[in-house]
This record gives C-alpha cells, structure tokens and sequence, in this order.
C-alpha cells in the first residue's frame, strides 16, 4: 500500500477585508477625512509622530479569528457564564458569534469578563496566548443565516491587547530574555579566558575558537547600538517598486496589492510586475490584481503607477529585474519578491538612509508569514529575526552590508543600470551565475557607495515548509555565499578598518566549522577518551544568545526553536558547507525550473540512458 504525502497547509493570520483595497494610500483630493473608530482622523493636515501612527494602526488591524471564547456576565441573578464563538479579533476588540438562547446575556452596554486563548498564527507573532480581559460589549445585530439567526456582539477591551501583555507575558519576556542574555554572555566570556589558557597546546583551534566568539558577540552588541534613520516627512524621493514574477500564482496577487497600498505619495510611486514567461496561471492572476486596482478612484492615478510585462522568453530573474529597471521613471528602484508582502509603512522607512548622497543600496527586514505552519518555519522565523534584526543591523553600524536581501531592498536606479550588463552576464569557473542575484548585486553597489538596513521597513516572505525544498535552498544560499564572499574579500579591506576585520573573521569561521566539528565531535573522544563537554556548552551558549535575544526583542513563544535551530544546524546544515566547497560553481536553483535546471536535469536522464544501455545483454 502507498501512502499519500498529506499535503501541507500553510498556516497564514488572515486580515479583515478592508472595503477600501488601498485603505493606506493618501488621498490627493483629501475627500477620505473619517476618524477610524479609536478617534483617529484621517485628515492630513494633522502631524503626528510616525511611530505613534504606526501603533494605532496595529491597535486598528482586524483578523479572521474562529475559537472559543468564555463570557462572564453579572446580573442580580449573578454570574452567568456565555458561550460563544471569535468572528474576528484586533488589539482592541473582538467579534462574537452568541449560541443559540444566549440574547438575554449579554446586552449592549454590559461590562463581561472574557477568556479566551487566542491559537498561534490568527494573530502576529506574540499574541498567541491565553488571555482574561474586561470587555464592553459595543454594538449587537442579527445576521440571518439560511435556516437561522445569528447574533453577532462586539466587544471593545478595557484595554488595548498589546498593554495588556506588556504587564503580563510581554513584560516578563523582556527581563527574563535581557538578563538571561547577560549571563551567557558573561558566561561565554569566562570560557574564552579558557582559549588563552590552552592556546599553547593547540593554537589552532583556540585561536579559532576567541575569533569565533568575538565575532559573535561583537554583532550582538553592535546589533543592540544599531538604530534606524527616522522618517524625514519632507524626504519622499520617486520610487518605482519592481516585482519579477515566475510560477507565483498563490501569493503574486496579495504581493501585488500590498506594493500598491503604500502610505506613500502616488505621484511618487510606481509597480512594475515582470513575469519570466510562467508556465502556470501567474499572468492571468497578475492581470486579475491590475484590473481590480485599476477599477479604484481615478484620482489614485493606478493606470499610470501599476503595469505588467511579460518577457519573450524565460532569461531568468536577472533579467526580470533590468527589464523592470529600464521601464522605471524614479531615481529609487525596490525589488520586491513574487511571494513577499510589503507593511504599509515599508517604502516609507526604506528610502531614508538615502537622504546620504553615498547611500547606494538599503535592506529592509523580511519576517517570516507562514511560520506557524509547521517546526521547519517555525525555525526559519527565528533564524530569520536575528539575521536581520542583529546581523544585518550589526553590518549597517558600519554602512557595510553585505548582502541586501532579495524580498525587499532599494537601490540607485543608475547603479543598478551601470553594472547591469555585467551583472547579466556574470559567470564564475566558466558556469552563469544565476542565483544569488541579491548578492551579486550588493557587491556590486559596495565596492564604491554605502549599504544599509531599516529595520522599520518591514516585509513578510512565504518559507520552504518541506524539508527537501528547505535544503535545496539552503545549499543554495551556500554556494551564493561562498562564491560571493569570495568576490567581496578583494575589496571589502577598503572599507571600515573594524568592519573589514570581521569581514573576513565571518568568512574562515563557516568554512573551516566542519573540521573544528569533526576534532571535537569525534576525534578527540576517539584518541584522547575525554568527552567533549565544553565544544557542547558553546554549542549551547551560542542557541542561547539566539533564542534570547529572539525573546527579548519578539516576546514570542517561538524563542525556543533558537535552540532546536542551533543543533539542526551543528548536525544537518554544516555539512552542507563542505559540499558547496566543490560544488559551488554550479548554477541551478534546484527549487524552480531555471534554464540551468532543465539542462542539468536533461544530462542526468541522458546519463541514466546511458547507463542502460551498458547493462543491456547483448
């Protein structure tokens, strides 16, 4: 009997349509000037801080919810306890449907006590837990199904969810998280004074052993300095927004609409959707997203700031991208992935750092979207967090990024178009270099001009969720970075003197990880009979720093997957390393059907044929 792979779902939080499908774009006629419910006007003559902007709109997002929530109602009769089912839930409120013979409970007006456990995934990350909360209940009506009716309650919360936390679960997250984070890395420190001690009897692996440390703690600490350039409300330069697209049908659509609904002038902003001739229905689903936004008001000007272009033929996302660049009409091109998602605030906070004339490429921060969808993404998310809130923030102290990630970067229209042809045609032992893209890029733009990082601009991205497609990537991601890191290392000795030597720190230290591995995993048991106990508390102190810091800046229950990623990593993805070592010349993605793919995937069919064809008795 076979058995069937159960299909895997992803587990996405779903927002509550708003009835306005650009609902954060500014309105030139200023004709949209409601209050939102918290007494919030629309009306631009207002200033107000960003960040206080920023929160209320996180107070106002509604999402699709189905759990079960206990209402406790007093009366002269006393307490009854109400069951009823979420509809939606925000930071400030939720809908819910009543059973059958609950009306006479609950009553406009009426203050309840409410239970409820919210499940992972209905809101964003951080608000999965069980919460009691008074509740006023604000508005009734009755919704009439086909056999029945229905009554719908919304309840507004003494107070807003996320103050809610910060006295409960948040709030105990951020002292356990900071000061557990303190003691190990005191306690790291007092283990490196042990390489001094021993340096004699091995250098090698001590000295490797104070650089591998230092460069650690060294991006924690200038990842904790770092901070973002603030929202210049006078500096919104022209923006042209390019998506490739290959065999993106699920998400291209939602990709699409959230690139439009920018917080941005729409005189200054534009969408070019590039499609690498998709053999699904990528094309029809990109033109159902343009009709649709075509169909807004006039005045939001959607004819002239979203087209599509199909190429010819399928060249690859290189191409994709200078296609798009070449039609760009603004100074600033982003590129955004066909599966990323883009906050409304994100071009807001990506332009910034380029109010510096030698500013030539900013990263903005890319969260994982479907991370609660299985353990993989769930250890993708945590890896994700620290790549950019501390990696990357650590690079940008120093203006040295040295990879801006492709869901969402922003450069130079006229440096992307100056090493455009040599980007295209960039090759490496003789092999096109067709991954790596954002990479390639990046070094490209480094060589002569600053990058950054806004930690402000948010994205959100979809994640492998299957182990196979999850290790194809990586193993791509480590060909990319060796042979990039390469490229880098001939140059990046110009740049800061501190970031240079770290630089390089950060290249030796992944490369030689299996050798130092293997010596202390296995042949200094093997030789020496001594177990390996202190290899072991580093491997444990460096999933701690991971999964702290995760704690302290997320306040999530997902901090705990650091650990499980650190030792997934130290027994299945290090040895990837080694492979890429010889392999990475090689140019196919293994998790799309590039050009490169299908010629690989031709010579191996050839070469099974012909392996046939010797073992056929004559």
């Amino acid at each position: 009997m076979i058995r069937k792979k159960k299909e895997i779902v992803e587990k996405l939080s779903v927002p509550k349509a708003d009835r306005r499908t650009l609902n954060n774009v500014p309105d030139p006629d200023q004709i949209r000037v409601t209050a939102d419910r918290r007494g919030l006007s629309d009306s631009p003559g207002e200033n107000r801080d960003q960040d206080y902007l920023d929160k209320l709109r996180v107070l106002g997002l509604r999402y699709l919810a189905d759990f079960d929530v206990l209402i406790q109602t007093r009366s002269n009769a006393g307490k009854t306890v109400v069951k009823a089912r979420a509809v939606d839930i925000s930071a400030t409120g939720l809908l819910v449907e009543l059973d059958a013979g609950a009306d006479s409970s609950v009553s406009v007006g009426d203050t309840v006590r409410m239970r409820f456990e919210i499940p992972a995934g209905t809101m964003p990350e951080g608000f999965e837990s069980t919460v009691k909360i008074d509740a006023i209940a604000v508005r009734s009506e009755t919704e009439q199904q086909e056999d029945s009716e229905k009554r719908m309650v919304a309840f507004q919360f003494a107070k807003p969810l996320t103050e809610y936390f910060q006295k409960k679960r948040w709030g105990y997250s951020v002292y356990m998280g900071s000061s557990m984070l303190f003691v190990t890395v005191a306690f790291i420190m007092l283990m490196r004074m042990e390489s001094f001690i021993y340096f004699k009897y091995n250098m090698f692996l001590y000295l490797y052993s104070l650089a591998a440390a230092v460069f650690l703690l060294t991006r924690y600490l200038f990842g904790a300095l770092y901070r973002d350039v603030p929202i210049n409300p006078d500096y919104t330069p022209g923006v042209s927004i390019i998506i490739p697209c290959f065999n993106e049908e699920e998400w291209i659509r939602r990709t699409i609409i959230s690139c439009m609904n920018q917080d941005y002038p729409i005189d200054k902003l534009e969408v070019i959707v590039v499609d690498d001739r998709s053999t699904d229905r990528s094309v029809e689903e990109i033109q159902k997203a343009i009709d649709m936004i075509h169909s807004m008001a006039e005045r939001f000007g959607t004819r002239e700031r979203l087209k599509m272009v199909v190429l010819p033929e399928n060249r690859g996302k290189r191409e994709a991208l200078v296609k798009g660049v070449e039609m760009a009409k603004h100074d600033l091109v982003v590129f955004v992935d066909s599966d990323s998602f883009l906050e409304p605030t994100a071009i807001k906070h990506l332009v910034q750092p380029f109010q510096d004339p030698q500013m030539g490429g900013v990263a903005g921060r890319t969260d994982v979207e479907n991370k609660f969808t299985n353990s993989i993404t769930k250890l993708q998310s945590v890896r994700y967090y620290i790549a950019f809130r501390v990696i990357k923030a650590a690079e940008s102290w120093f203006d040295s990024v040295t990879c801006l990630s492709g869901p969402l970067s922003c450069y130079r229209k006229d440096l992307v178009l100056q090493h455009a042809e040599a980007w295209l045609n960039q090759k490496f032992l003789g092999q096109p270099a067709t991954f790596g893209d954002d990479r390639s890029m990046t070094n490209f733009i480094l060589k002569t001009h600053r990058t950054g990082y806004q930690d402000a601009a948010i994205c959100s991205t979809i994640v492998p969720s299957k182990m196979n497609v999850f290790l194809k990537q990586q193993m791509r991601w480590k060909r990319s970075w060796l042979r990039e890191s390469l490229r880098a290392a001939t140059f990046i000795w110009r740049k800061e003197p501190f970031m240079a030597l770290f630089f390089y720190i950060g290249l030796i230290v992944p490369i030689a990880a299996p050798i130092v591995v293997l010596y202390n995993l296995v042949y200094v048991p093997l030789v020496y009979q001594i177990f390996p106990g202190t290899f072991l508390m580093g491997l444990l102190l460096m999933a701690m720093l991971m999964s702290l810091a995760h704690l302290m800046f997320r306040k999530s229950k997902l901090w705990v997957f650091g650990f499980v990623f650190c030792l997934y990593y130290e027994f299945v993805l290090l040895w990837q390393m080694p492979v890429a070592w010889v392999t990475f010349w090689k140019s196919t993605w293994g998790t799309r059907e590039t050009p490169q793919d299908v010629e690989a995937r031709l010579k191996k069919e050839m070469r099974k044929k012909n392996k046939k064809r010797i073992w056929l008795p004559f």
